[in-house]
């Protein structure tokens, strides 16, 4: 007898209920303390780019101020040099003027013999020689005389030029950080407004261990991811706070590189490279302008970079898209 079992269709596995999207966007009150942060750090940046301008016009007064000392005491001691041999030049002169021509053949002319002939020549060839290093010697002087004048207008010209250029870059710097200490305050007052959460967000450490390849950029890689964790300030520049320009300058340093403590000076350094084609250890920059460059950051590999970004957070290990919607270039100065 066969049995014929009817079965009943298995019902379709319950699907898991949808899990909302990640957020893609912070909380009103963060979005806006990082865009017054922005602010703050473009500030800071146009601070420390007007510092180094200054620091770079005043090495500049100090060489020509240099330049200028020397060039007056070399035209001094030209102008004694040529005072010197002025004298015995004139007194030539006159001799050839009033026909006071001596040679070889007068003096065989008016010589008694031939021995008193070579006496002779002999004694007008050191005449003549001396004659003719007192006139080598008048000339060289008188020509560094005028090189040296020149060479003063010259240095006095570029300190006066110095001089103008650095005491506008004073009141660039005074009007720069009036204003950075007033987009501080600005930010401050927004961070404090900030959830638990968010400031915990802001200061989450960066996941993970970072090393830095083999190569000419290990040294300072290494030194730069050594600083994860370190806190922001404005104008820092280690050991124990960093901004931006102030941790590539620390970390290059240690490679044996000195770049100044300015992002917009740091991307006159080394050579471009195209977007994407960055090795360990480039720098990238952002800003809308090589003028308006406001942060820095270093490539480490795999579409990440270190960085100190912004007041409220630790330097930390971020995607390149982490340094700021507006990339600008980017330059490799070892490796």
């Amino acid at each position: 007898m066969i049995t014929v079992v009817s079965l009943s269709p298995i019902p379709a596995l319950a699907q898991p209920p949808a899990q909302p999207a990640p957020p893609t966007n912070v909380s009103d009150a963060l979005k806006q303390y990082q865009d017054l942060s922005t602010q703050a750090e473009k500030a800071n940046e146009d601070l420390l780019a007007a510092t180094n301008d200054l620091t770079n016009k005043t090495n500049d007064l100090n060489k020509a101020t240099s330049d200028l000392a020397k060039a007056q005491g070399d035209e001094k001691q030209a102008l004694a040099q040529e005072d010197q041999f002025r004298g015995k030049v004139d007194a030539l002169a006159s001799a050839s003027f009033q026909g006071a021509r001596f040679n070889n053949l007068s003096a065989l002319l008016t010589g008694g013999s031939q021995q008193d002939f070579l006496d002779r020549a002999s004694a007008l060839s050191v005449l003549a020689s001396d004659n003719k290093d007192a006139l080598d010697k008048f000339t060289s002087a008188v020509d560094k005389a005028a090189a040296s004048r020149k060479g003063a207008a010259d240095a006095q010209h570029r300190a006066q030029d110095a001089k103008t250029a650095a005491e506008a870059l004073q009141k660039q710097m005074a009007r720069a950080k009036s204003d950075l200490d007033a987009k501080k305050g600005v930010a401050e007052a927004a961070y404090k407004k900030l959830s638990g959460k968010d400031k915990a967000d802001l200061a989450a450490p960066s996941q993970g261990v970072f090393l830095a390849p083999p190569g000419a950029a290990h040294d300072a890689v290494q030194v730069a991811l050594n600083q994860v964790g370190k806190w922001y300030v404005y104008g820092a520049a280690g050991p124990n706070t960093f901004d931006c320009s102030g941790l590539v300058m620390f970390a290059y340093r240690a490679a044996g590189v000195s770049l100044p403590h300015s992002s917009r000076a740091q991307y006159g350094f080394g050579k471009s490279v195209a977007y994407g084609q960055w090795v360990s250890c480039d720098l990238l920059f952002f800003g809308g302008s090589a003028g308006s460059i406001h942060h820095v950051a270093m490539y480490i590999g795999d579409g990440k970079i270190v960085h100190a970004s912004t007041s409220g957070q630790p330097v930390k290990v971020v995607p390149v898209s982490g340094g700021g919607s507006d990339y600008f270039g980017a330059k490799r100065i070892v490796g």
